[in-house]
This record gives C-alpha cells, structure tokens and sequence, in this order.
C-alpha cells in the first residue's frame, strides 16, 4: 500500500480550491493546481544541495513553514486530499441528513450520520450501552467459557489473543479460506511492552486502562490494570515481530481446526471457533504458528478473574467512540494525545463522516463517484498504467542479474496483472445493516455485526474478482498478491499526484511513481515475488536468482537500517524493506514510462528543469509532509513505509538518473558508489 493507514485530513501551505457542493471536474480547470506546471516552487529550498538532502531541496521551505494543525498528528500534500475528500464526503453526507423522505442506503447515511451528531441522546445514556456486555463478562466462570466470549468479538465489541479473518488460500487464491493470526495486544506494537524507548506510553497504558474500568464501576481497577498490562507483554514477549509477519512463506501453514487445538493446548479452541461461528470451516491457515502455542500457554497460565477484566477492558475501549464525552475525551487523551501527539480532538462532525466511511463506505463512494471522478480521469490513467507496463516489461527483459527462465515466468505474472481504477464495477449491498438514528451504540454493535456476517458468508467459497478493499473517496492505493491486481481509488487520482492539466513529468513522478509504479513494484517486492501470476503463492524462481535477489535487498534493507529519524530510533529495514522496493521500483519505471509516453521527443525544459528533473521533483513533492516526533515514534515500530523524509532520500540514492540530472558527486552526503547502489527491478 501507498500508507498503512488512512490518516486524518488537514490543511497545509499550499490549498486546494475552496470545496463546494456541486461536482467539481478537474478536466474544466485551465491550469494545474500546483504553480504554473504543476509543482510548487515556493515550497523548495535551493540552497539545499540535492545530494545532501533531496526531500529538503524540494520540498524545505514548505515543511518550516507548515504546521500540523492542531486535530492533527501529521500534515503535507496526502493530508490536502484526504482534507478534500472528507469535505465532500461531508457535504453528501450533510445533504442526506436535512432530508426525511430518503429510502435505502441514502437513509441508512443520513441515520448513521445523525446518531453520532446526536449528543444529548448519547450524553444522557452515557455508560448504560455498556451494561450488558459487561455483565456478560461478569457471569464467566471457565476458561472455555471465556474463549467462547473471545470468539464473539469476531463481530463484536471486545477481543481476543487468536484473530480470525476470511481471506483468499494463498495456495488456492480461487477460494476463501479462515486465517488465523497473533492478537491480544492494546498498543500499536510488541516493542511498546518491551523496549525501554516505549517506558513512558506503557506506564501511561496502564493508567488509562485502570480509568476505563473505574468509569465503568469495575472492581479493583488499579490492580486489574497492571495485571493487564502484566498479560499483554507476557503475550508481547511470545509475539513474532512485524517484520517476521511480513514473510509469506512462514506465514502460511494450513490445517484442520483439530490440528489448531492440538498445536495449541490450553485455550478451548472448539468454544472459540463455535461462537466466532466458523467451527464448520474445511481448514484454517495459521500465521504466527510457532507464536500460538505460547501465547496459548500465557492464557493458561494467567488467572481467570485478570482475563475477564482484560476483556472488559477492551470492550470499553472499542466501545468508547460511541459513548458519553467522558470516555470519548479519556480515550483521545491517551491514544491521541499520549500517543499521538495531537493536541486537539477532532471535530464531532468528521467522527461522524468517519464512522459514515467505516460502515456504509461504498454507499456514500457512489455519490461520491458521480460528483467527483469524471470519465476522462479513468481513461487518462489507463493511458499512463498501459505505459507503466511496457516499462516493466522491457526492464524485465534488459535485467543482467536475472535467468531466462524467471524472467519469463515474471513477464507472465506482469501480463496477467489487472487494475483496477476509481470505483468498483460492482457495489456492496448494504440491505442487511439495520440503521436507527437514536442507537449510537447499537449502531456501531449492529455494523460489525453486518461485517462479520459479510465475511462469513465468504467462508470456503469463491473470491469475487470485483470485490474492493477500499472505498472510491479513500486517498490511498494496494496491491493484491492473490488476485495479482493494484487498486487505485478515485480520491488517489487527484493533484499534486494526478492532475490532467500538469506537466507530464509531474504526473509521472506523482501517480506514477509513488503510486502506480509502486503498487506494481509491489508484484515484484520481498513479498510479491512469491506470488505468480494467478496470485498462487508458489516458488517461480530459480535458486540462483532468489539468491541475487535477496543480496540485493538485504543491502537495500541495510542501508534503511542506517538511517536515525529520532535520536536512537533507526528505521527497521527488514519491517519496511517491501515498501522501499516498491518505492525504488516505482521511480525507475516511472522514468521509463515518461519516456516511452514521449514517443521519442525531448520534453521542453520548463523553469530550468528538464523533464527528468521535474518527474524527480514531483516524486519528491508527493513525500512533502512532517510527522508529529510521537508519532513518527508510533511509526518507526507499528508502520511497515519509512518516515516522509527517507521514502524520498533512501530510494533516490539508488536512482542513476539522479546523479546525473542533480549533479550528485563524492562528497555529499547521500552520495552511493555505483557499486552500492541497490540493483532490483
């Protein structure tokens, strides 16, 4: 993926035209967005060497001038369009909820939307929602009973140490299969209980886990929260690491549900599978498979009386966004706040557009599409993705590191390769989801109730080859190693990284290369490459070559490892390693693309920048942001792309075309001998 997560919308330097509610075409402006060819020169700072640091030559000026606001725990070109979309999202949104004669999914919106603007309502229930949840918790009295409890999280408030989800067999990506996987952590990642940097946001975890369970009346509460605390870092210390969850190889072990029981004694794993309703499926494939066992043995070993407290204390949590502004503000002090950095909550509103999102996504995508992604846009990036093709395809057959016969196997996965752009060709029917416009809580409960049962209903059948994993008014891109496809939303295709009436260079360096020719370097990155063509996970190369290509990577993984974003926190090479192929990959093809998109012409030199120059640029300028320091120290563990800054410097100084359109030489300090420059795709 382009991020890992959706991040909240905000302003920056630079601003997008003011919103309004009538469609918006980009095709009918007269010129781009962004300066006059697409690029906001403003926002440079020249007197940067390129080869000492090209993120702060390009985008220098606007980050000192630019401030996160205050809602916000980032800022930059990504957050100008998420600020876009939720805008419009709120304006349809906004539309629906004023009217009384609606039907179907525009009624369910507007219902959705007018419960979590209903205040008083929530206010006046404040923690009664709650009630029966945790007085089911109470009235456990077995282990077996517990992890029958845990399995009703699947689709409910709550969680569990096992995570359960429906995905298509990497082995046989025709059909749906139950995944099993590691869970029962509340931070952001294992490194929270384990590494001393973390000391502080874990003591203040436990803090907010004893005010959870206080507000609630729970017994005991300090000392329900330490034991708590005490449970997940036992369950942290067994936990694979996000890198090693990234290997699809060890991360993919099928067996019969007995099988599961048997590896992984001391946890009722029969109640579990029968309550998460799932005990009828043919095979489960197990992720963390060496993890389970011991993370069962912890739940063993730990007291009754500390898991049914864990329990609650998670049902709280989930359940807190939906409640009186007492816990909503006691969560956004800790998660947002503590964590986080930022300094304000958000407003009421884009809660409620979010929750909108969460739960009837392509619903409101619908409206979406119609107002905001015209025709012309689609078939303008089918243009620029059958360019990125023929790219890959020839740099596949120039490669001198790679034998005939993978190179072949590799053309076919490219051949075969779909994408997918805007809007799915086929919407996701809602009619099941009940939606009361006085039940928030209910709401929330009765909506991952409706995705669970979505998912289920996919268990041991066919995958559907139309189905999205995104919505339309997301602003992000993927791609699908088992479908063998990337994904690009309407809201993605939009200035500064899509903007028909800019440069074409800038285009190519914006869509193109941190997106298109990203998520197709995805195929082919540590992971991908395990995949063919038909999204089997299968071994299609040779020996020798994985051997190179892992040489290969495992350089480019060493010199993210040098690389100190906060004083002693590096970037972990081997957690991001498949993002910063796919970032390396992305900007070669892009190079090529734009010259084969030329058909032989010399692009003009605009501004003094020749064409190169300005797809280089614009790359860079899709990176331009900054990141709140708790955040960005949230990142360097839980997120698998590096920090802003080194997406830019850390793939550029394995580009050849950069020396030599920046005049990069010995001495700066970015500067690579050829011979250690990363060679992949």
């Amino acid at each position: 993926m382009r991020f890992l997560t959706l991040l909240a919308g905000c302003t920056m330097l630079t601003a997008l035209p003011a919103f309004s509610a009538t469609p918006l075409n980009d095709l009918s402006l007269a010129t781009p967005r962004f300066g006059t060819w697409g690029i906001d020169l403003k926002g440079m700072d020249t007197a940067v060497k390129p080869g000492d640091n090209f993120f702060d030559y390009v985008n220098g000026t606007a980050d000192r001038t630019m401030v996160i606001p205050a809602d916000k725990t980032s800022n930059g070109v990504n957050e100008v369009l998420e600020d876009l979309s939720e805008a419009r999202s709120k304006a349809i949104v906004e539309d629906l909820a004023a009217h009384t004669s609606l039907s179907g999914d525009d009624r369910k919106i507007a219902d959705l939307y007018n419960s979590m603007m209903d205040e008083k309502t929530v206010e006046a229930r404040d923690a009664a929602p709650l009630a029966p949840a945790l007085a089911d918790i109470r009235a456990i009295t077995t282990k077996s009973q517990m992890a029958a409890y845990m399995g009703k999280t699947s689709g409910a408030f709550g969680s569990a140490i096992f995570g359960a989800y429906i995905a298509a067999d990497a082995k046989n990506p025709r059909i749906n299969v139950l995944n099993l996987g590691q869970s029962g952590l509340g931070l952001p990642d294992r490194d929270y209980y384990l590494t001393p940097a973390y000391a502080d946001k874990l003591k203040g975890y436990e803090a907010y886990v004893a005010s959870l369970l206080r507000m609630t009346g729970y017994p005991d509460a300090a000392a329900h929260a330490k034991a708590i605390v005490a449970f997940e870092t036992e369950i942290a210390k067994v936990s694979w690491t996000r890198a090693e969850r990234r290997d699809p190889i060890k991360t993919y072990n099928p067996m019969t549900l007995a099988a599961v029981a048997k590896m992984a004694p001391g946890f009722d794993w029969n109640a579990y599978f029968k309550a998460a309703g799932v005990s009828g499926a043919k095979k489960a494939v197990v992720g963390e498979n060496t993890a389970f066992p011991r993370i069962a043995k912890v739940f063993a070993d730990t007291p009754l009386d500390t898991i049914k407290a864990w329990e609650a204390y998670h049902v709280i949590d989930q359940a807190a966004p939906y409640l009186s502004k007492r816990f909503v503000d006691t969560q956004w002090q800790f998660k947002s706040h503590d964590l986080r950095g930022a300094e304000e909550q958000r407003p009421r509103w884009k809660r409620a557009v979010g929750m909108v999102e969460d739960s009837l996504g392509e619903a409101l995508g619908r409206d979406y599409v119609a107002l905001y992604f015209p025709p012309e846009s689609k078939a303008k990036m089918q243009e620029i993705v059958g360019y990125f093709r023929d790219a890959l395809k020839a740099r596949i057959q120039n490669l001198t590191w790679m034998s005939d016969a993978t190179k072949q196997k590799a053309l076919e996965k490219l051949a075969k390769m779909n994408a997918k752009i805007g809007y799915p060709d086929k919407w996701r029917d809602y009619s099941k989801l009940e939606v009361v416009a006085s039940d928030l809580y209910g709401n929330a409960d009765r909506a991952s109730r409706f995705e669970w049962n979505r998912e289920l209903a996919k268990l041991d059948k066919p995958v559907d080859p139309l189905e999205w994993d995104m919505t339309p008014q997301t602003v992000n891109a993927y791609y699908d190693p088992s479908k063998n496809e990337i994904v690009l939303p309407a809201a993605e295709l939009q200035a500064p990284f899509f903007d028909p009436n800019a440069d074409d260079g800038v285009n190519y360096g914006g869509i193109g290369a941190s997106t298109i020719g990203h998520e197709i370097t995805h195929g082919f990155d540590d992971e991908g490459r395990h995949y063919d063509g038909d999204g089997k996970l299968a071994e299609w190369w040779t020996d020798e070559d994985s051997k190179r290509f892992d040489a290969e990577a495992s350089k480019y993984a060493k010199q993210f490892d040098a690389f100190e974003p906060l004083p002693g926190l590096h970037i972990k090479g081997d957690q991001t390693l498949g993002e910063n192929i796919a970032d390396l990959g992305g900007i070669l093809i892009a190079l090529d693309a734009y010259h084969l998109s030329q058909h032989g012409k010399t692009p003009p030199v605009i501004d003094g920048f020749d064409g190169d120059q300005r797809l280089l640029i614009s790359y860079a300028q899709s990176w331009q942001g900054k990141v709140r320091d708790d955040t960005l120290k949230m990142r360097l563990v839980a997120d698998v792309h590096s920090p802003y800054d080194f997406r830019v410097i850390g793939p550029m100084r394995n580009v050849d075309a950069w020396y030599t359109e920046f005049k990069v030489q010995p001495g700066d300090k970015y500067y690579l001998k050829p011979e250690d420059r990363v060679r992949i795709w």
